[in-house]
């Protein structure tokens, strides 16, 4: 075999979704299709809401305008992305210029770092996850990444002290 790191990758992911438990997102309204879903770039992101079954429960969750699932990652701060190297490239970051809510109530904001222009919601940056397609949610809690609510508590807008870890979200952003 000429790749087998990628057969034992692509093995990984497939054991990763199956642990998590894939959802069903349930409901999407129409929207543009998605940016270029190997780096969640979209000149004008919209995030909007949706209904999907989540650990059992149907709950409304926020997508991208291609109906992907977005996620959080509960390490990160408002000012920074933690996630790095090969998480990067599992859960590719939502990044747009000028980002647009449908349905969403919480505030949207563009930070730059590491990885362009990157989309938050209430002070959390957002994600995609490679396993995901439209209408599919594989990644809740899947390496500290949550599915992002439109109850998402918004967090500080600035990062922890060094030697600290930021307080843990509040109910509605599946961080449990």
């Amino acid at each position: 075999m000429r790749h087998p790191k990628l057969i034992i990758a692509g093995i990984g992911l497939a054991a990763v979704a199956a642990a998590a438990g894939g959802a069903t997102v349930a409901a999407a309204a129409a929207g543009p299709a998605a940016g270029n879903a190997a780096t969640g770039h979209n000149a004008a992101a919209t995030v909007r809401t949706a209904s999907a079954t989540v650990a059992g429960k149907t709950e409304t969750i926020l997508v991208n305008s291609g109906g992907r699932p977005l996620y959080f990652y509960r390490p990160d701060t408002a000012a920074k992305s933690l996630v790095t190297g090969g998480v990067a490239a599992l859960w590719p970051a939502l990044t747009a210029a000028a980002p647009t809510a449908a349905g969403a109530t919480g505030t949207l904001t563009v930070v730059n770092d590491t990885h362009g222009q990157q989309v938050a919601y209430n002070g959390h940056l957002l994600y995609t996850f490679i396993s995901d397609h439209a209408g599919q949610v594989t990644g809740q809690g899947v390496q500290n990444f949550f599915v992002a609510t439109p109850g998402l508590t918004p967090i500080a807008s600035s990062p922890a002290p060094a030697g600290t870890v930021p307080a843990a979200p509040g109910a509605g952003g599946y961080g449990y």
